[in-house]
């Protein structure tokens, strides 16, 4: 290597060194430039998110029961039926004609073999911006039973469901006391993720609100385990998706984050050559792709992943607790800003 090839590389990692700098700086000025709504009310009402009332919930969703929620089958249509009684108990409306909670998905429309089947969709209208929606989306289904082993789907996605209702829940109770939120949400239970996201494909083609109005699609799938990378510091979760359409939805994400939480946010699988492909993998896609800013918010696999061990015995309530909470608040802030995410110029 000559002395001249050596200058020059030197001159050119002190530039690239430079330019990370300043690219450091300027995210970092774009994160602190988010304006935290309502920071004396955020907590308060996520702290209605409770680790009982989370057991209690996943308890019965990811029992025996539900005989593993395979989309089409009597185990889930027990599964949507607890979805709908839990919003009607609630006073939380559908936005179909206020009562109809089912969004029929025919079994034309799903792999051959498979039945009927539905999402379910509750929301609590916006008081300022009510045509602008924040969907809340995790999928409802597992994959059943296999060789007369039930797949209960405790983490898959029970923990999920389980989060929106928890949710659902604190929104409605902010709203009942004078803090609606400004913008809609929408409560989204998706069908058919487990056979190929047909429930959210479903959705997105036959839109309860116009597509154009929806700001973004906070996805939940899998946020009850820690997986094995971060056995020694389990205060992690998995962001994917959160810059891919709109820098404005990571810095939002962040900066909630760094107020509340102080989660390891960890974007290893948000790599555009990630080889699991987990930003096309999960029911956040089919908004993705209609150009709809997306979180995909997520645990990792682990040893239990899609077997019959995936139990609610399994489940670190404490930390599912937390990752809601977390959810929940960065909702509360897309719904309350003044602004919706701007989509990226150039999107990915």
């Amino acid at each position: 290597m000559t002395i001249k090839l050596l200058a020059f590389l030197s001159s050119f990692i002190l530039v690239g060194a430079c330019a990370t700098k300043k690219h450091f700086a300027k995210s970092e000025q774009e994160k602190n430039a988010v304006i935290i709504q309502d920071s004396a009310l955020v907590m308060k009402y996520a702290s209605t998110i409770t680790i009982p009332e989370l057991k209690s919930h996943l308890s019965i969703y990811a029992s025996n029961d539900f005989e593993g929620r395979a989309t089409g089958t009597p185990g889930q249509k027990k599964a949507v039926h607890y979805l709908k009684d839990f919003y009607q108990d609630e006073h939380i409306l559908s936005p179909i004609e206020d009562s109809i909670y089912f969004q029929p998905v025919p079994k034309a429309y799903l792999p051959e073999g498979t039945g009927d089947s539905e999402n379910v969709i509750a929301y609590i209208p916006g008081s300022e911006k009510p045509d602008e929606i924040v969907i809340i989306s995790a999928h409802l289904d597992h994959v059943g039973i296999t060789d007369g082993e039930i797949y209960n789907g405790a983490d898959d996605d029970g923990s999920g469901t389980v989060a929106i209702l928890e949710i659902a829940q604190a929104f409605k109770q902010a709203s009942l006391n004078g803090h609606g939120p400004k913008r809609s949400i929408l409560f989204l239970h998706v069908t058919g993720e487990e056979i190929g996201l047909f429930g959210s494909r479903y959705y997105t083609e036959h839109p309860v609100f116009p597509l154009a109005n929806t700001i973004t699609d906070l996805n939940i799938d899998m946020i009850g385990r820690v997986d094995e990378a971060h056995t020694n510091n389990p205060n992690y979760i998995y962001l994917i998706g959160s810059n891919r359409l709109s820098n404005d939805l990571h810095y939002i994400s962040e900066k909630v984050n760094d107020t509340y939480f102080k989660f390891e946010l960890d974007y290893t699988f948000n790599a555009e050559d990630d080889e699991n492909r987990f930003y096309y993998r999960s029911d956040h896609y089919n908004f993705a792709k209609h150009n709809i800013p997306i979180i995909f918010y997520f645990n990792g696999t682990h040893a239990d992943y899609h077997k019959a061990s995936d139990t609610v015995d399994k489940i670190n309530f404490p930390l599912l607790q937390k990752r809601t909470q977390y959810i929940f608040a960065t909702a509360w802030q897309l719904a309350n800003q003044p602004e919706k995410p701007a989509l990226n110029t150039v999107t990915k």
